[in-house]
């Protein structure tokens, strides 16, 4: 057997040479360019069994041109690496049926897995053209590392129909992560319908679902289509899913067995051409053991299941959120405003328990009442009440907490075997570096003094986590 040869196309030399290096000490043969033009040079003149690609190139971008390069070398599967770390490019690595994406910084473990299956691997088909994204008209906004995982899922499930079980706080977007599945998806042209299972009584929810017949109950006047009919061709949202009672559980299982649904009181059979997206704020597994929620239903609906992450662990997105939402309150009416990194950085300490629901109460409050063009520090300190429990930890926040969600999440994406001590000491360096940055206001001098470490160091340590050195992010 030949030995596999990739092409590595990369502007970041360093990179580069590290990706290479990893997949030569696994036999695998390597060739490095750093523009589009290197890139097509290299796939004419030779045989490549993978290509590794950057998005943001010297010459152009990356992602723009692959079509035709997988269009000319079908059978060539293709990694997409990028630090343009948002939804939109998870999606159209998605739509150029790109084989993976990894956000930077990546597991160079998991990138050299990755090439390995992939070589082994045929790429499908490529669809076809679809409509060009661009992050404006996308529903979900961040490039936070824990976004990532949200992002690289949503994309893979936008050219099939598999249920999604998406968990998460109160407030943290999981109606917006719903939106964007269907409305990035192939069933686009059809309705989302969005049902709240806490909003309805309990006596009324399987006609609201399921819809009735004239005469089926009392005060039933007329027939009534449900949502799930009214969902047809689209998607239905089925949110706060685990306060939907129990009777209505089981008519809802039968429904996602069979895929027939009749009316309350009718005879004829329905059958449903409806993807089905669910969401909740509580631990299902809890509500299974106390009785509460059917397990069966549990494992119907959870087959892709989505966590949204609290805003207190996506920091990082704190400043493009506020950024759109003054967008959104102009579009609203309200004055347009800008906001300042010291107002970036007070909001960041802030501890969210209302998430990104609560940043955009406060964001347009903001901009009703500030007196300035722009907001600053002073504008959240002004009008922001300290919380009267600030002096308490953080429920669920404590460092001991921290490490215990940190090894679960780390044992849930299947990565338990991989080394645990630098993923962990990044997890943890990361907003021990952007707190103190921001306390002695990018000074690199005062920072290595304060955290006893040697300036070469810190410097080191702020360019390998893509650390700013003006407001610590």
């Amino acid at each position: 057997m030949t030995v596999p040869k990739v092409l590595i196309v990369e502007d970041d030399a360093s990179i580069g040479l590290v990706v290479s290096a990893a997949l030569t000490a696994e036999n695998i043969e390597t060739q490095i360019c750093d523009s589009v033009s290197a890139r097509d040079a290299a796939l004419a003149n030779g045989h490549f069994d993978l290509m590794l690609t950057d998005v943001v190139l010297k010459d152009s971008d990356g992602l723009a041109t692959l079509k035709e390069v997988m269009a000319t070398t079908p059978d060539m599967p293709v990694i997409i690496m990028s630090a343009q770390n948002t939804l939109e490019t998870a999606v159209r690595a998605s739509e150029i049926n790109a084989f993976e994406y990894f956000p930077k910084p990546f597991d160079l473990n998991d990138l050299v897995l990755a090439v390995k299956q992939g070589i082994d691997k045929r790429r499908s088909a490529p669809d076809s053209v679809t409509d060009t994204l661009s992050e404006a008209n996308l529903p979900m906004i961040g490039r936070s590392v824990a976004m990532q995982d949200v992002y690289r899922m949503v994309a893979r499930l936008l050219r099939n129909d598999l249920s999604v079980l998406i968990s998460g706080e109160s407030g943290t977007g999981k109606e917006l992560v719903a939106e964007a599945i269907h409305s990035l998806g192939h069933r686009k042209t059809g309705p989302f319908v969005a049902v709240n299972m806490a909003a309805i009584p309990s006596e009324l929810i399987e006609a609201e679902l399921f819809g009735h017949e004239k005469g089926s109950f009392t005060g039933a006047v007329g027939q009534a289509i449900g949502r799930f009919e009214q969902a047809q061709g689209g998607t239905l949202f089925l949110d706060e899913i685990g306060d939907m009672p129990k009777h209505a559980q089981t008519r809802l299982l039968r429904a996602l067995q069979s895929g027939v649904i009749s009316r309350i009181g009718g005879k004829a059979s329905i059958r449903l051409d409806v993807r089905i997206v669910a969401a909740t704020n509580q631990k299902l597994e809890e509500l299974i053991a106390s009785g509460k929620f059917r397990e069966d239903l549990f494992y119907r609906l959870n087959v892709v299941p989505i966590h949204m992450p609290p805003l207190r662990d996506r920091t990082d997105d704190i400043g493009l959120l506020a950024q759109h939402f003054l967008l959104l309150a102009a579009k609203d009416g309200l004055p347009l405003r800008k906001i300042d990194d010291s107002a970036i950085a007070a909001l960041m300490t802030m501890p969210w328990r209302g998430n990104i629901r609560e940043l955009r109460n406060l964001i347009y409050r903001l901009a009703l009442v500030c007196r300035e063009d722009t907001i600053t520090e002073a504008t959240i300190v002004q009008n922001v009440e300290s919380a009267p429990e600030s002096d308490a930890p953080i429920q669920g926040a404590s460092f001991e907490a921290a490490v215990v969600q940190f090894l679960r999440d780390h044992k849930l994406r299947g990565t338990s075997r991989d080394k645990l001590y630098p993923k962990a000491l990044a997890q943890f360096e990361t907003p021990l570096l952007q707190h103190v940055m921001r306390q002695v206001k990018g000074n690199q001098l005062k920072a290595a003094a304060l955290l006893g470490i040697n300036r070469n160091t810190l410097r080191k340590k702020l360019t390998d986590y893509g650390i700013g050195t003006g407001n610590g992010g």
